[in-house]
Formats: structure tokens, sequence, C-alpha cells
């Protein structure tokens, strides 16, 4: 049996995971990031972490045949080279030939957004499928884009942005510098931000109860006022889905994937989420005419995606 290990390297924490030839996790470990910290610390750091989860797990690190990390930022995969991550503050960072140096082995290292949404390629909600898009609803949208079983990367390693995509010209303003980006409006964050909003506007919804103050909502607080029939919340989840599924539907009528899979917290809501945005998308793809629509579901692998799809990457190429 051989091993490989996959990074998912988080601001706060970061996760190794020895992965068998099955793409199942045999052993995790997870340690606090701890920045800022110089970027030749933070590659000890990892290779450590290497080390010691193959060890924790009873396997000689010489069974591993390479390591994949996924890591936020501008990565050229095919040398390592990360132009820069603006998360932690490094810029032309040779990450990949610097970990190889450490480790003495083979080391991939691609966008964490395209690692995790390779790992539902691979072994989550999209497996099977040739043409897929991952879309994760976070505090951004992250996406990924596959294509004939290839992550779709673009000449500058910047592909599959549709977070930046914008959906309201000249509207809210985003971190990126544009405005009206689709993150500003479909993202878990913006939910929150429309709930606090709606419950300024309206005192008497449960929302507040549920709740408690402003500083507690969160991207569920609406969904759960909802479900108990609250007429504002209900509001909001609606205008939220709607632009969730504006997004999509752009994703569709450039990509037409064969499956759209969305992860993220909210992904937890079910049918309540991917029913309505399934009718929205089909009324919005008017270019479909086979009556074939890409499949909508949720995201399976939750966490492991990342960790999963870096240690996948050599299949990527």
């Amino acid at each position: 049996m051989s091993y490989t290990i996959g990074i998912d390297l988080g601001g706060t924490t970061m996760t190794a995971g020895l992965v068998n030839e099955d793409y199942e996790i045999v052993g995790k470990t997870t340690w606090a990031t701890r920045l800022p910290r110089p970027a030749a610390d933070l590659e000890a750091a990892l290779a450590k972490l290497c080390r010691t989860v193959a060890k924790e797990n009873n396997v000689p690190f010489d069974q591993v045949r390479y390591v994949g990390i996924g890591t936020p930022g501008s990565v050229n995969f095919t040398t390592g080279f990360v132009g820069y991550n603006t998360n932690f503050n490094y810029y032309d960072w040779n990450l990949g030939s610097d970990m190889e140096a450490l480790l003495g082995c083979k080391v991939y290292v691609e966008n964490d957004a395209n690692a995790a949404a390779y790992g539902e390629y691979i072994a989550g909600g999209a497996k099977g499928y040739s043409d897929a898009v991952i879309i994760t609803l976070g505090t951004g949208i992250g996406s990924g884009i596959i294509l004939s079983g290839k992550i779709l990367r673009g000449f500058n390693f910047a592909a599959g942005e549709m977070g930046h995509t914008v959906i309201v010209k000249d509207g809210r303003p985003c971190n990126c510098g544009r405005k009206g980006c689709w993150e500003r409006y479909a993202s878990s964050r913006a939910l929150s931000e429309d709930t606090r909003e709606a419950m300024r506007q309206d005192p008497g919804t449960i929302m507040w109860k549920i709740a408690g103050d402003l500083d507690h909502v969160n991207a569920k607080t609406a969904f759960d006022a909802m479900e108990q029939g609250d007429a504002t919340a209900k509001q909001v989840i609606d205008n939220w889905l709607e632009y969730v599924g504006c997004g999509i539907a752009n994703v569709v009528n450039t990509f037409e994937p064969e499956v759209v899979c969305i992860g993220g917290g909210v992904s937890n809501q079910g049918e309540v989420l991917l029913a309505p945005v399934r009718d929205y998308v089909q009324k919005e793809t008017h270019n479909i005419t086979t009556g074939r629509c890409p499949e909508i579901r949720a995201c399976l692998l939750r966490n492991d995606a990342g960790v999963i799809g870096a240690a996948a990457l050599e299949h990527s190429i």
C-alpha cells in the first residue's frame, strides 16, 4: 500500500491527511498556522506536520509517494510558485521547491479552492462526472472548475474566480476592488448581513429571539426563523436564493458542466437550498435546448475536500 499526504493550508489551521490509494483519509493531524510568521518557519512546520501524520499512523515516510498542498493565493501548479498569498502576506513564495528540499519527495502545490474542488471531483459529490463546477458559499464564494477531468487554471493561474463575477453593476463594494460581485450578494456572509438589516427593519421578527442580538446572527438564523413561519426571514432567504441562483445560472451558461456541487456550511440546508436554486437555474438557462440540465447537488466531503484534493493532485496534470 502506498500513500500520499494532502495539506489544507489555512490562515487559522493547517491540516495534513494521510490518504490511501482509494482516496480515503487514514489519519489527520491539525495544527495552528500561527500567523504572522516567516515563510521559512511555516515551511519547517509543514514538513514536521507531514512527518508527524505519517508517524502517528505507523507509516514510514518513505512510503509517501508525494505531498500535495492547497494554499490560498495565485499558484503556478507547474512550478509550485505562489505569486502572492495576501492572507499570509507572502509574495514570490517558492513553496513547492522549498518543501521538496525539506521532505525529499515530490511536492505539488495548488490553489486551495481548486484543491477542494478536485477532492469533490475525485471522491465526493462530483465523482463520476467529466465536467464539474464546485461552488463554496462561505465568507466569500470559492469555486473550482473541472473540465474533461482537468482543473481550469488559466494562463495566469487565477481562473475560476466566479465569486468575483459582477451580478449587480455598481453594486455593493467588494474587497477585490470591484462593485457588485456575486459573493457580495450570495455568500454566507452576505446572507448574515442581509439578516441583520432585516432585523433592524423589523423589531418583531423572531430572528431576534433566535439570535439574541445582532452580534450572534449567522447564515443559519434566517433559515431557522423561516422554518418557524417568520415572513421577514422568508423574504431574506428568498432574495438570497435568487442571488445564488443567478450566479449558478451564469456558471451553467458559461461552462455547461454536467454537475454543479454547492458546499459551505449553508449547504447543510439540503433541498431547502437546492430545490429553489434548481428552479431558478432551469428558468434562466434558455440556451439549453436538449432538455438536459446540469445536476445541482450538495458537496459531500465538507472539511475533507481540501485534504483529499491535495493528496490527489498528481492526477490533475
